[in-house]
């Protein structure tokens, strides 16, 4: 117990730190503060849930003491609490009966564990983005007009004289980053926490802490339901106000989690290919030069995976259908 106290202790230490160094200014703390979660994470994960609990709470309350409570609360809700419950449900297990359990299985072999799957983990992280995005565009306003005028004024802040000097152009394209704002604070947000953990998660696993045996991503699967909570979310995207902005939100995260279902289809399409590794860096690479674009390439080869179960009809021999032309 007194060995999970002090890494609490010294990973909440290290978040908050790295919290409350974007109050410098520096460059440097934009690095930090993406990574903020990683030692809560990482304690949640060797040490169980109760090493992130005791962390996110002696970091949250060393923040508001220091710095006051408008510091405090975003960190709570954008890293501890993710960090905490995150942890909590990825160590979540349970004994199923395997084939070796009937007669003849010896009494001393370690039980097949099942662990929470992935895929709802997935959706966690894609609720956490939403509540940190509609908490902060919160902070802006109570409605949705009052949000966009205040996001308008702080924008034209920023670019200044460029506005007056090019006139309705730069206020049209301040328009189109209005609509685009929530959805990418969203997608930022979850890639945030998708990588903490994923950074997490290996930390764990090379030093011998990680509980539970490391999954096999290319199978993620989301469960039935998601599809249909991504078109009522993309629904109440033409409904207008506060409630626009939480389906732009919703849709952003959703669309953000069938992506990573696309790269496990990719992964999986890939299986046996010559040169496999050198087309996936390929891949990713284009991804990331080309910014949002590919992101909903992916996000649609993970809806049609939900659809027509691509993955499935190649490991079992059967190449998907040719697409109706």
């Amino acid at each position: 117990m007194t060995m999970i106290v002090l890494i609490a202790i010294a990973a909440g230490c290290a978040s908050a730190l790295m919290f409350a160094s974007i109050i410098s200014g520096a460059l440097i703390s934009i690095v930090l503060l993406y990574f903020t979660a990683l030692p809560l994470m990482v304690a949640g994960l060797g040490w169980g849930p109760l090493a992130a609990t005791i962390g996110g709470i002696g970091a949250a309350t060393g923040l508001g003491v220091i710095f006051g409570l408008h510091i405090s609360i975003p960190f709570v809700v954008m890293m501890a609490l993710p960090a905490w419950w995150l942890g909590h449900l990825a160590l979540l297990g349970r004994p199923v009966a395997s084939a070796g359990s009937s007669e003849g299985a010896t009494p001393s072999a370690p039980p097949v564990m099942e662990w929470y799957p992935v895929g709802r983990i997935l959706l966690w992280i894609a609720g956490f983005g939403t509540l940190s995005t509609m908490a902060t565009l919160l902070t802006l306003g109570t409605d949705g007009a009052t949000i966009t005028e205040t996001l308008r004024a702080a924008l034209l802040r920023v670019l200044g004289p460029r506005v007056e000097a090019s006139g309705d152009e730069i206020k049209q394209r301040i328009d189109v980053a209005l609509i685009i704002l929530p959805a990418a604070f969203a997608t930022s947000a979850m890639t945030m926490l998708m990588l903490n953990f994923w950074l997490a998660a290996r930390i764990t696993a090379m030093s011998g802490r990680l509980r539970r045996s490391w999954p096999d991503l290319k199978s993620t699967e989301l469960p039935p339901m998601t599809l249909a909570a991504l078109s009522a979310a993309f629904a109440f995207c033409f409904s207008g106000g506060l409630l626009a902005m939480l389906g732009q939100t919703v849709t952003a995260a959703l669309l953000m989690v069938y992506a990573v279902i696309g790269f496990a289809v990719l992964h999986t399409l890939t299986l046996g290919l010559k040169g496999r590794g050198l087309w996936l860096a390929c891949s990713y690479t284009m991804v990331v030069v080309s910014g949002g674009w590919l992101i909903l390439a992916m996000a649609a080869l993970g809806i049609a995976d939900a659809l027509f179960k691509f993955r499935q009809r190649f490991l079992h021999g059967r190449p998907p259908p040719l697409p109706a032309s």
